[in-house]
């Protein structure tokens, strides 16, 4: 009876799309369009996701907008990809009572631990109906990595093979009988253009524009956070949510490399540089995804972080920008603003926070996890662990942000910009306003308290207090003992393969 209900349903290979929203050196899709079987290409606004904390509707609109993209380019083959917003298997069960489902192809997600939940009751749903589940690595990044493995050696393999086209002349679309675009969307229409624009067009020309224009500039600007905004090469975003490959990148610079001036070489070697951490981390959250919860370092359960009733306030006033230290705040109205923030000025938010303010590295990176429109869950727990100084194997990196205010933003133009209430004072009070003797403060027309909040912390102490409580914790044996295994774990066995020990 099986067979005969199969024999009378349309035979199709579903191409899940996830974070590879792109049709070019997609294997998934290649694979899917190879077969003789027609592909019905869906993506799922999921509502564990929609609801998940470390999301928020920046993210959803630059996902739709890369949809949008990719429907429009695919006008030319007479398909689109189907948008659905429910839970992902009742897509499927809903798709296999009308549809017989050859095959489902997509690529690995280097996901929440809800989204590896997901997949494990998605393969056992297809297994019990026999269909199988092809998932492609994604980037040069390998689930259960050998222990003894030379990781440079794959990676450059991944980054030079060639870029995987479909064959569209053979290519064959379906779609589900009555499909209608999910109601969702309608809410993600709208457009901000203090945001990146989401989609293959607009990653193609920010790669174009960085590497025939603007990577001149990105070894001076990068720690700034006013020049890294046209210095930088901004593809995070676009690497994020998969409008380009790494691999595309990669192959972009080489190709670039050695028709750009010398005096570009400096800074396009630095860029090739971070395209190697890209994977780096990835592949670490791969190999410990638990780091989403628990540290790296299990010592540092035991770190003895600040439970008092002040915490959630301190929380909300540094989500808001409202923490009275002004490079602080600058950074996460510009973060609220626009989604982007530079490296240096990310590690100096999280330093702040879990340093200066002692509080739990996790709750923090919620808040800039909605905010960074970038955001990357197997590069974003290892940063936020290295820079919260929870592995026990980086180095203690507690920034002065005062330091790094007048250093990176010595004009006070992006103080100035992000928060107007100080742009009339005059420099040497900007980076401190509390520092204001009383009759300069009359003078300048300020009340600190009223115009501009005072400070939550007092810098220098709280600075002084992290470092003894950092160093001290350090010491224990127990941490010691985590060191090594994180080690162990992450690089010891990498160097060994690679240098033939």
């Amino acid at each position: 009876q099986i067979a005969m209900l199969n024999a009378v349903k349309q035979a199709i290979n579903i191409v899940w799309f996830k974070r590879d929203l792109r049709l070019s050196d997609h294997q998934p899709l290649a694979e899917a369009a190879a077969s003789s079987n027609p592909c019905l290409l869906l993506f799922n606004f999921e509502p564990l996701l929609l609801n998940d904390p470390h999301y928020s509707h920046r993210h959803w609109r630059f996902v739709y907008q890369s949809l949008c993209d990719l429907n429009a380019q695919l006008k030319k083959q007479d398909a689109e990809i189907a948008i659905y917003n429910q839970d992902m298997l009742s897509v499927f069960e809903s798709l296999e009572k009308e549809f017989d489902i050859r095959a489902v192809f997509s690529h690995q997600e280097i996901g929440l631990k809800n989204t590896f939940e997901r997949d494990k009751a998605i393969k056992n749903w297809l297994f019990t109906k026999s269909i199988p589940w092809h998932e492609t690595p994604l980037g040069a990044v390998i689930r259960a990595r050998p222990k003894q493995f030379d990781w440079q050696a794959h990676w450059h393999s991944v980054m030079n093979q060639p870029l995987v086209t479909p064959d569209w002349h053979n290519f064959k679309a379906v779609l589900p009988e009555n499909y209608q675009v999910a109601k969702y969307t309608e809410c993600l229409s709208e457009q901000d253009e203090q945001f990146q624009y989401g989609g293959p067009h607009a990653a193609r020309a920010c790669l174009q524009s960085f590497i025939e224009q603007r990577a001149k500039g990105y070894q001076s600007g990068i720690s700034s956070p006013s020049k890294s905004r046209e210095t930088c090469s901004r593809l995070s975003p676009y690497l994020a949510w998969g409008n380009l490959s790494l691999r595309q990148v990669y192959q972009t610079l080489k190709y670039y490399f050695t028709r750009q001036p010398l005096s570009w070489r400096r800074s396009l070697h630095a860029f090739e540089s971070r395209l190697h951490w890209h994977c780096h981390f990835m592949q670490k959250f791969e190999s410990q995804c638990s780091m989403e919860f628990l540290p790296q370092n299990p010592a540092y359960l035991h770190y003895p972080y600040r439970d008092d009733e002040l915490v959630t306030e301190h929380l909300k006033r540094f989500e808001q920008g409202q923490t009275g230290i002004p490079i602080i705040d600058a950074c996460m109205r510009c973060l609220a603003a626009t989604g982007y923030i530079n490296f240096r000025m990310r590690a100096m938010l999280v330093s702040f926070m879990t340093h200066h303010m002692n509080i739990h590295w996790h709750p923090v990176s919620l808040i800039l996890s909605r905010y960074f429109l970038d955001f990357e869950p197997g590069i974003h727990y290892p940063q936020i662990q290295m820079q919260a100084s929870v592995t026990g194997t980086n180095t203690i990196r507690l920034y002065n942000p005062i330091k790094q205010s007048e250093d990176k933003d010595a004009e006070g133009m992006f103080i100035k910009t992000w928060c107007p209430e100080l742009k009339d004072l005059p420099i040497e009070d900007l980076h401190q306003p509390w520092l204001q003797p009383p009759m300069e403060a009359l003078f300048n027309d300020f009340k600190l308290g009223e115009d501009y909040p005072e400070p939550m912390v007092d810098l220098e102490q709280a600075a002084k207090q992290a470092r003894d409580r950092l160093w001290s914790f350090r010491e224990r044996d127990d941490v010691k003992q985590g060191t090594k295994v994180v080690l162990q774990k992450h690089v010891k066995s990498l160097k060994r393969q690679r240098h033939g020990s």
